[in-house]
């Protein structure tokens, strides 16, 4: 336990991007104000708490220390770059705070590239739910991991694209910032739920299938902790209890940006309502009412309630 707090490390590729995109936000954030539109604090705080901060994490603390030696550390690594990070990243609102801190001209190329036909295949919702459900299959499963554990320089690289994939799915799906087009949540929510079961199909067949990287964990040569098999199965767990825990705030937000489409799309339809009633001609009134009847079947008929009125 205490090697949670004693160990860390230096990691070059982690620590440039995140600051990086710290300080593009900031003045990204700097110029909006000036422009009058100011980015709400929680957004912020998404964005670099959550969506940042949690990737630093990963890269230099005792996540990233023994994400080469265990193969549980390694899993939950995945599920943090693959789902929090990018969730927190896509809640900051990041295109419609760059958009607002651009002049005129600016917004314009950036709408033209948010409209554009590449940006719309990208956001197909298909596109992003296929990509961020086979990256996790294709990297247990594949040479792929392997060559992950032994090659630095492939591991930041697949670092950066598990977020990649995991914000271009969360900014489709949340739509918070403008998108190339929108859809109806209850698609993500459908979404959301076949996930979750690839999620615990993954685990189950990293539970009771063999050893993944087997030869690279034999040269590790670790003496203490879980033996491989038992390391391969709280990994397994992670992936599909953590997996679904993790999954909880975005189904909570889906199903919030669900009422409040519904609740827009019924003040829509209320308002062409009203204005069809507006626009159509008065009806005349009727010269004689009707005899309002009892409710019996027989007053109902103009001979019958005649006959029986006389």
């Amino acid at each position: 336990m205490g090697s949670i707090v004693t160990s860390w490390r230096w990691d070059t590729a982690t620590i440039v991007i995140t600051a990086g995109l710290a300080l593009g936000y900031q003045v990204a954030r700097t110029r909006a104000r000036r422009h009058g539109e100011a980015m709400p604090i929680g957004r912020a705080a998404s964005f670099c708490a959550l969506g940042l901060g949690i990737w630093l994490l990963t890269g230099i603390s005792v996540v990233g220390v023994y994400s080469d030696t265990l193969f549980w550390m390694r899993a939950l690594q995945t599920l943090l770059l693959l789902y929090v990070v990018p969730f927190g990243l896509a809640s900051g609102r990041p295109v419609t705070l760059v958009r607002a801190a651009l002049g005129p001209a600016g917004q314009a190329r950036l709408d033209r590239a948010v409209a554009s036909p590449l940006a719309r295949a990208l956001t197909y919702p298909l596109v992003p739910s296929a990509a961020i459900l086979a990256a996790p299959w294709l990297l247990f499963l594949t040479p792929w991991y392997e060559l992950v554990l032994r090659h630095g320089a492939i591991d930041a690289l697949t670092r950066i694209l598990l977020v990649a994939i995991g914000f271009l799915y969360f900014y489709s799906r949340l739509q918070a910032d403008p998108v190339p087009q929108r859809f109806n949540q209850s698609i993500s929510v459908l979404i959301t739920v076949f996930e979750s079961m690839a999620d615990g199909i993954l685990g189950l067949v990293l539970w009771f299938g063999p050893l993944v990287a087997a030869g690279y964990y034999a040269e590790v040569g670790r003496t203490w902790g879980p033996d491989p098999r038992m390391d391969q199965i709280v990994g397994a767990g992670v992936i599909w209890v953590l997996g679904d825990v993790l999954g909880l705030p975005y189904l909570l937000a889906l199903m919030r940006s669900w009422a409040s489409d519904e609740r827009r799309r019924a003040a829509e339809v209320d308002a062409e309502l009203d204005a069809a009633e507006q626009d159509s001609p008065p009806q005349p009134e009727a010269a004689e009412e009707e005899p309002q009847g009892s409710g019996l079947w027989w007053e109902n008929d103009p001979q019958l309630r005649g006959r029986f009125r006389r």
